[in-house]
């Protein structure tokens, strides 16, 4: 994928994408393979060769600003190495004209985006988009009058519209590249090292070997965690006292276990994460440390704390040090189960953002809800990137702690059956 005269510019699977011109196409692909790269290719190529609209829809701004760093790339490739090549007649953040009247926007995906655009369509990652139902459905009559569509993705889960298109739609002509195709015909990765990077066998099977995960256990499926996804939900801001107000959770461990801290801002009914840290093998006068530095700043209104085995003593030092605006939770099934109920409630109702972190993906997208013989509810989770689902209860208790003001009695309720898609909330 070099830039440079002395190697080609695609990768064999890469090039078979390029040179199919079937008016639809879909294309499964591993992550870090060059979707992307491939794409932009497609969309300055089709520019150059006739006059045409060419929109790039991307899961993310961020993203749609790589793509569209990417077809700049590609044309000024393209203009250093070839004769007679159509320039760029204008250029902006979002979009290039050339001088032929073409024209190539990348832009984060949402429906009114695709709405009454007429022109190809390039959905790239598709499957992270919000509402991706919707964007086919708005952008489906442009296509229908004769222009083309690119699908890409890597998997989201089972039951979204990547997944229907992949195995329902008809009249689309099928790519397919995992990690081990695309190192085959000269990706140069070492699959054994991402493979140790990636400790939790289903984000492994779904992000690089190409298969749909079930979703009918998983308590946060993909679909409502990429919903609640945002550029602008902070992983690594400050706690600022001239801001608004900020809630906590701090789930505790040591060596087997992370620990994390994790700060929202609460602004109207929505809470946007602005800080978290993640710690591992750090001493407990290092957790305290830094747990007090937050803790000491005026703009945390309240923290819920893990007080169950490891986290005991931590929490009670902390609620004899701050008061009221501490509280230490003892981790009970009926207390884990309220928590994860009203998780579930604010990813339903999109009134949480979160990173677009792998990481945080894959841990909240862990935990799976389960019944014993007994008939007692369990929440539990396997060993995502070296993570307990330790974020996610971290994410349930700055949840717990923003369900009153400091000072004030915390009431939770039992939730209703209808509030929630899924069963076991009530």
């Amino acid at each position: 994928m070099a830039s440079n005269s002395k190697q080609p510019i695609l990768l064999p699977y890469q090039r078979r994408w390029l040179q199919d011109r079937s008016r639809r196409k879909i294309w499964l692909a591993s992550r870090q393979v060059g979707k992307s790269f491939a794409i932009a290719m497609e969309a300055v190529t089709e520019a150059l060769r006739s006059r045409c609209n060419n929109l790039i829809l991307s899961s993310s701004e961020r993203q749609s600003r790589e793509v569209m760093h990417k077809v700049l790339m590609h044309m000024r490739y393209m203009g250093a190495h070839s004769v007679g090549v159509v320039g760029i007649a204008r250029e902006r953040q979002e979009e290039v004209t050339l001088h032929n009247g073409s024209r190539i926007l990348s832009l984060a995906a949402n429906p009114d985006t695709a709405r009454g655009f007429s022109g190809n369509v390039y959905l790239d990652e598709f499957a992270f988009h919000t509402d991706a139902g919707a964007i086919w459905r708005a952008m489906y009559p442009a296509i229908s009058r004769g222009y083309k569509v690119r699908v890409a993705s890597t998997p989201n889960g089972k039951g979204g519209m990547f997944h229907r298109l992949w195995e329902q739609a008809d009249g689309f002509s099928h790519h397919k590249v995992d990690v081990h195709d695309a190192v085959a015909e000269g990706l140069k990765v070492d699959i054994e090292q991402l493979r140790q990077g990636v400790a939790d066998p289903e984000a492994w099977a779904q992000e690089f070997m190409c298969q749909f995960v079930d979703e009918s256990t998983a308590w946060l499926p993909f679909d409502e965690i990429t919903a609640c996804q945002n550029d602008e939900a902070g992983a690594d801001g400050q706690i600022s006292p001239a801001g608004g107000e900020y809630y906590m959770g701090v789930d505790v461990g040591r060596r087997h276990d992370l620990s994390v801290f994790w700060a929202f801002e609460k602004t109207g009914d929505v809470f946007w994460s602005r800080s978290l840290k993640v710690m591992r093998d750090a001493t407990f006068s290092a957790q305290r440390e830094y747990l007090y530095s937050l803790l000491k700043r005026p703009g945390l209104v309240r923290c819920a704390m893990d007080a169950s085995g490891l986290g005991t003593q931590l929490a009670e030092e902390a609620a004899a040090e701050f008061g009221p605006r501490v509280e230490p939770v003892t981790f009970t099934p009926q207390i884990k189960e309220l928590m994860a109920c009203t998780v579930k409630r604010h990813f339903q109702e999109r009134t949480i953002r979160v990173p677009r972190d792998s990481a945080i993906r894959e841990d909240l997208h862990s935990v799976r809800r389960t019944v014993t013989a007994s008939g007692n509810v369990r929440f539990a989770a396997g060993r995502a990137h070296g993570s307990h689902a330790d974020r996610f209860w971290a994410l349930a208790l700055a949840l717990r702690a923003g369900g009153a003001r400091a000072g004030a009695a915390v009431r939770y309720e039992a939730v209703k059956r209808r509030d929630f898609a899924g069963p076991g909330c009530w």
